[in-house]
């Protein structure tokens, strides 16, 4: 069953496509890792999802309704960000206790023992709190609610460390335990990587990637060896990257063939981490930076 499904989906702001014919399917029980650069449609994707946000054109449902106005998304949505506010008038352990009035799986014990565990004050505004804090403290309404669809984007913008690795490890957990899909938004891929089932890689407000992990683990080699020899054998559309690492000698990520043709023997093989490989594959040109110096 699709939780999220959208076609031809475009969103303009002015002159300015934010999604570009975006056309998606995510299904329900996965953790999906959203990935792409800084101004690359993730954000605005999310939040029309929520129904934040009205998609300019195209078609998308969200728990088979159109998410904008949704009395069904908005109950069983939940939107984690760096820009959430709460009211002022309540404390932090107080919104806490109002949550179940907002959400019916929401977990007061569970909420209050993460509460515990990272060493909030009750009495405190989260308004008073720190960037950090105010992450930490937005991951634990964004868990507790258990909604059946989590948008997790960009969560622990100004966590340090410590604090992100408890998080991603509560995460796990409580998913494991209560099994609904998540959307985790990041440019951490490496930190992220052991949670995720699926990747949506997007470049320029349209799909480039949307694969499960493994596959993607496995979409790339990186080959060392001779440039006259790289030429000739591999197709230029097949090299996702590549640069110059002696007089004669290039280093290229390639599509990793489902068979390895005898000319391989000519290189020296390495894997390519699934980080760099959306690097790759969102660059502009296959030489990235070095080009600008070529």
């Amino acid at each position: 069953m699709s939780v999220m499904e959208c076609k031809g989906l475009v969103k303009t702001y002015g002159r300015q496509k934010a999604l570009n014919d975006l056309s998606i399917s995510l299904g329900e029980n996965k953790i999906t890792g959203l990935i792409g650069r800084n101004g690359a449609g993730k954000t605005t994707l999310l939040k029309i999802m929520a129904g934040f946000i009205r998609e300019t054109s195209g078609e998308i449902r969200v728990l088979s309704e159109k998410p904008f106005n949704s009395l069904k998304v908005s109950a069983n949505t939940i939107y984690i960000d760096d820009e959430m506010s709460f009211s002022p008038y309540l404390n932090l352990g107080e919104i806490l206790d109002v949550m179940g009035s907002f959400y019916q799986n929401w977990d007061k014990d569970i909420a209050k023992r993460l509460f515990s565990y990272f060493a909030f004050n009750p009495n405190q505004h989260h308004a008073s709190l720190s960037k950090g804090m105010k992450s930490t403290f937005n991951m634990i309404v964004g868990l507790a609610a258990r909604c059946p669809l989590t948008i997790l984007d960009e969560p622990t913008t100004g966590m340090d460390a410590a604090v992100r690795k408890d998080f991603y490890r509560a995460l796990l957990k409580d998913y494991i335990a209560y099994p609904r899909t998540i959307i985790l938004s990041s440019h951490l891929l490496t930190e992220i990587e052991d949670l995720l089932e699926d990747v949506l890689l997007i470049k320029e407000g349209g799909k480039c990637l949307h694969l499960p992990l493994v596959d993607l683990q496995h979409y790339a080699v990186g080959l060392t060896g001779k440039t006259d020899l790289l030429k000739q054998y591999v197709p230029e559309e097949s090299i996702l990257y590549r640069k110059e690492v002696g007089m004669d000698s290039t280093y290229a990520v390639v599509k990793n063939e489902s068979h390895e043709p005898e000319w391989m023997g000519e290189f020296q093989i390495s894997s390519v981490s699934t980080e760099d490989l959306c690097v790759y594959l969102t660059n502009q040109t296959t030489g990235g930076i070095d080009d600008v110096f070529s």
